[in-house]
Formats: C-alpha cells, structure tokens, sequence
C-alpha cells in the first residue's frame, strides 16, 4: 500500500509496496530521490553500495536520510554522506534473497517517509539438474520428475524446463504442464507419445544469473510403463484356520488389450501397527494368495501393487504401481475349539491345567490324525514347541506342569 505521510513541501512517496500473502513487488515513483543501482541482480556472497541522491527542489540534507533493508533499519555506519544531496550505503556478504520477488532497499527521509527504493536480487546461477526421472501410466501418457543441482535454492526466480524429442528424426518439444507446490519439479505429458521409438529427455534451468542443462536420458515408453493399483483387493479367512487369510484382486483393466506378465506385491501390517512387512513378492500372473503363519484372533491391514513386466516384448523391468487401499480381515480365535470327542466337558471347573489342556488339544487336532494319537510324549513335543512360541507362551505364562500332576488329575477335565 501507499505510504500516506508527507513531510513539509513534499510530494507523494516515491516507492509504493503491494504486499499479497507475504511477497512484496517493488514499484518505483522516483519523484523525491533517486535510488541507484535500479534492481541489482547480484550472486550471494558479493558486495553493493547504493546511492540515494535527492532532488534539490525539496531542501533535504543527506546527513538526515536512513535506510532499511525489507523493513529493518541498518546502521549508520554503513552510510557515507558523499554530498548535501546523496547519501550512500554499503552492504558486504550479501545473503540469498528472502522472496523470489527480491529485498526491499528503502533510503527514507528524517520522518521515515519514504524518499525511494530498490529491489535486489541476491542468488545463485543454477546448476545443472539432476535425477531425471520419467513413467508411463498405462503407455498412454508421460510424468517427468527431476530434483535441482547443488544446494537447490537459488534464492531468485529460476525457470525449469522439460524438453523432448525423438531420438532420430522428432522435432524438439516443450512440456507445458508443470506441478506446483512440492512437486513443482513435475512436468506431464498428456498424449501424442510414439510407442516402440525411444525418447531423448533433458531439463534446462534458467535464471538472470545463469542456465543449466541436464544430462539427456533416453527411454523407451514401454520400458517405463506403470498401471493403476489392483482393483477389488479382498481379504477373507481360511475357512477355521486361526493363522491364515486368502487375498484376491483383479488385474489391471487398462492393460487388458496388452501383452504382458504382472508381477505382485502383497504386504500386511497388524492393526495397531505403523510397520509393513512385505509377505509375496513376484507372484506372476496369478491374481490370489494365502498368508500364512499370522496371529489368531488379529485384526490385518493388506494391500497389493502391481509391476507390468515386459510390455509389448520389453526387456526392461516395469515400474511398481502406488499400492491399492487398505483392506481390512481378522483371523478367527484360537479360543475356539472346533466340536469333537476331545472338547472338555463343558461345566468344569477352569482351572490352569484345564486352560492348558484345551490349547494342547487344540494343536494336536491340527499335528494328529485323531486323539487316539494322543500320548504324554505327543504332549512332551508339545511343551517344547510352547516354549519356543512366544505368542501361546505369553497366553499360557510361566508354568511347569509335572508329567505326574497331569497323570493324577487329567480324568478330572
């Protein structure tokens, strides 16, 4: 906004500041004083001295002006009083930019009125971009990412972008979607993109210090083909089996008309938990399979992604679809003993021994054949694979039954 002061016999300011969402554009009135140089573009790091020379109609004396630098006063002894009329300052080391739009040197009048300013631009060159990056969703289109060279920030305006090419015979192309915010170094290729002719890709990098141009990739876009993540993931238990659930999902659709072999990637986490663990990896063209090994009575989190292998005869490995959302299935209890001749009597007493029990005839209904099989050296095996289970060890706890306590009261459960 416009300064509205004015001194004595003074005209309007001479410098107005539009501020929008903290980015402030310098607009220069010099009617007061002034400023030189008009807008420096400067590397970090250099050195500058700025002259405010007034206009002699006004009746200022130098020896009365100050300065700020985007708002902050600096110290007079940077100032030099070179005339009644021109007062300089010097700034050493300068830093990067704080805004892209450049910093505020402002030569204002005893009052603080402001006499006339400056934008500069302090920055660096760019260097040459790096990790260039590209996909195709489905051969239909082309994403482009790539990261800045050196440090990254080169604290002024700097222009990024994507050319292509085909390889032999294409005229040069110029990407025209580019991402803002995060994934501002993004560009996205809609359409018009020749299958079975390799591309030449490159990313130059320009500013008023400077330009840059990165190494030139060349690819296929059937060597860099990903799909969408597999649809209609369901996760189901494995009929009263505690340890296991079935996972099943379709093939990607998009691809359908296409020759191809799918790999898949199947990984689960426990609800309560952050961390993934990866349980297939690699399983072809199949679309279902069963994990194994889990824990009762426990809620999972599953999800698939999908790599298409050898596109159209590709030799290349295919790039790893997002993962699909999370499905979610729980595995029934091992509390629930299934109907049988060795289910306890129900009204006994629940003792510990009978606890213990119902577990070890559970497992022996999944490692015998029938309870005729049943024996204290089956039982002994037993209670060697309970000490090295940690999950049934924390549900039976620490005790040691004798072989004759179970003997004298096993007729009794």
């Amino acid at each position: 906004l416009p300064h509205s002061k004015k001194g004595p016999g003074l005209q309007p300011v001479s410098v107005w500041r539009l501020c929008v969402l903290t980015v402030c554009l310098c607009v220069h009135h010099p009617d007061e004083a002034a400023i030189s140089p008009q807008d420096p573009i400067l590397r970090i790091g250099s050195s500058l001295t700025a002259t405010c020379t007034l206009s002699p109609e006004f009746g200022l004396h130098a020896s009365m002006l100050f300065w700020t630098l985007n708002g902050m006063r600096l110290s007079s002894s940077a100032y030099t009083v070179m005339s009644s009329d021109v007062l300089s300052v010097t700034l050493h080391n300068l830093n990067g930019s704080k805004q892209q739009s450049g910093d505020n040197l402002v030569c204002h009048g005893a009052d603080g009125h402001v006499l006339g300013g400056s934008c500069l631009y302090v920055g660096m060159p760019p260097e040459k971009p790096v990790n260039l990056t590209c996909w195709s969703r489905n051969t239909k289109d082309l994403r482009c990412r790539w990261s800045p060279g050196g440090v990254g920030e080169t604290h002024i305006r700097t222009k990024y972008t994507l050319k292509y090419k085909l390889r032999w015979y294409g005229r040069e192309k110029e990407c025209e979607n580019y991402s803002t915010g995060k994934q501002r170094y993004t560009c996205y290729i809609p359409r018009n993109l020749a299958l079975f002719t390799p591309y030449e890709i490159w990313v130059e990098a320009n500013n008023q210090l400077g330009s840059a141009t990165s190494d030139i990739t060349t690819l296929d876009i059937l060597d860099v083909v990903t799909t969408d993540a597999p649809a209609n993931v369901q996760v189901s238990r494995v009929g009263d089996l505690d340890d296991q659930l079935t996972v099943r999902w379709t093939s990607p659709s998009e691809l359908k008309d296409i020759l191809f072999q799918a790999k898949y990637q199947i990984r689960y986490r426990l609800e309560d938990s952050t961390e993934w663990k990866v349980a297939m990896d690699d399983v072809g063209n199949q679309t279902s399979c069963r994990l194994a090994g889990l824990r009762p009575g426990t809620v999972y989190f599953v999800q698939v992604r999908c790599n298409p292998v050898g596109i159209y005869g590709s030799r290349k490995a295919g790039i790893w679809s997002d993962w699909s959302h999370p499905t979610a299935a729980s595995t029934p209890s091992n509390e629930r003993l299934q109907s049988g001749s060795c289910d306890p009597k129900p009204g006994e007493q629940n003792s510990t021994l009978r606890r213990e029990l119902k577990q070890f005839f559970g497992w022996v209904r999944k490692h015998a054949y029938g309870c005729s099989g049943m024996s204290i050296k089956l039982y002994d095996q037993w209670r060697v694979w309970l000490q090295k289970s940690h999950r049934t060890r924390n549900q039976v706890g620490k005790q040691n039954l004798s072989f004759h306590y179970l003997h004298t009261h096993i007729d009794t459960i």
